[in-house]
């Protein structure tokens, strides 16, 4: 469910000039830009967008930028653009990076449905001139770049159907893999001596058949598969995958299984730990906030305060740079924010407000 809440019937004509205005002068009026950004769902937001650009032959998202501080300027344009270009826009800043955020392809392969990451790839071709696919090889090799290419390219089934008998079959060649490749130097050495060489060569080059297994099948059979492995074995497959922490293909396996295995608990995880460094990863926490507002952050939030004993709200607000946590606690649905400051387009737009909820 979503925390989003927005007004009836606003003028997008009305919000792009307030927004100009917002911006203009000696000083910016953020509580304005809030008020209206905040209470706008995407269908509103694209509409404030092309009115925008309508009357000042501009676009919103460069004039944002020159306005706002950096981490509320990166929330603000990422929270305006629609859904599946706001996703590819995020993929490619998670490719070019210094140090490249894996996690982030990882999320959408794994979680968005066959037909938005298909929407996804198309938004980034357009804006780009590459597609997905073709980045995420030229910024990865080895392992990674067989898994993560893997997991951008297919359109999965999306359906409820499972097959037990494949299910079990699959979840015990992940469990004869695994532990081939979690071998010691001892039994590799063995492994090479006493095993075909097709075979040997195939267990030393990558996790094939478990590339193959997560970035085919469809949630439902990948989630009966790890069942099985979990019966199996003693122990889930997300355990059993834990490595060294600088082991980015275990990483990002484990991430994979965490989000397809229950992306609830996956997102509150990485709040958790995005909010609960020595200074809080605003941009992850954007990221999840900014991508789950309008789908399950109801939910997300729920789960949060079920296992911190906090609210999502009060670790933002504690930890959390002031222009970005008060964005953020707007589109939480919060009733603690800046707007309890006085400002009058804000409580215009809060009292004619309806929350809206819609499933995932």
């Amino acid at each position: 469910m979503a925390t989003l809440i927005v007004p009836e019937h606003p003028s997008s004509i009305e919000d792009a000039e307030s927004i100009k205005k917002a911006c203009q002068g000696w000083g910016r009026d953020k509580a304005a830009i809030i008020s209206i950004l905040g209470h706008r769902n995407a269908f509103q937001r694209k509409l404030i967008r092309l009115a925008y650009e309508e009357i000042y032959r501009e676009d919103l998202t460069e004039l944002l930028k020159s306005e706002v501080p950096a981490h509320f300027e990166t929330a603000l344009s990422h929270w305006i653009l629609d859904p599946a270009d706001r996703d590819a826009v995020l993929a490619n800043e998670a490719l070019k990076k210094a140090i490249p955020r894996y996690r982030v392809i990882v999320e959408l392969a794994c979680i968005r449905s066959s037909d938005e990451l298909l929407a996804v790839k198309r938004a980034y071709q357009i804006r780009f001139r590459h597609s997905l696919e073709e980045d995420v090889a030229s910024h990865t090799d080895g392992n990674m770049r067989r898994l993560l290419v893997a997991m951008v390219s297919p359109y999965r089934y999306d359906g409820d159907e499972i097959d037990e008998e494949l299910a079990y079959s699959e979840a015990s060649i992940l469990k004869n893999e695994m532990r081939e490749k979690s071998s010691s130097p001892e039994e590799m050495i063995r492994i090479l001596c006493t095993r075909r060489r097709a075979h040997a060569a195939q267990l030393i080059a990558g996790h094939e058949e478990t590339i193959r297994i997560l970035c085919t099948r469809s949630r439902s059979q990948l989630i009966a598969t790890f069942n099985h492995y979990q019966d199996t074995v003693g122990s889930s497959i997300t355990k059993r995958l834990r490595g060294h922490p600088a082991d980015e293909f275990l990483a990002s396996l484990r991430i994979a299984t965490r989000c397809i295995k229950n992306p609830l608990k996956y997102f509150a995880k990485v709040l958790h730990s995005a909010i609960n460094q020595p200074r809080a990863d605003e941009d992850t926490l954007s990221r999840v906030i900014v991508t789950r507002a309008e789908k399950d952050l109801k939910k997300i939030k729920e789960l949060y305060l079920k296992r911190n004993k906090v609210s999502l709200e009060d670790a933002i607000a504690k930890d959390t740079s002031r222009d970005l946590k008060e964005f953020l606690l707007e589109i939480l649905g919060s009733e603690s924010t800046v707007y309890s400051m006085g400002n009058t387009t804000a409580k215009r737009a809060t009292s004619t407000a309806n929350r809206v909820s819609s499933d995932e």
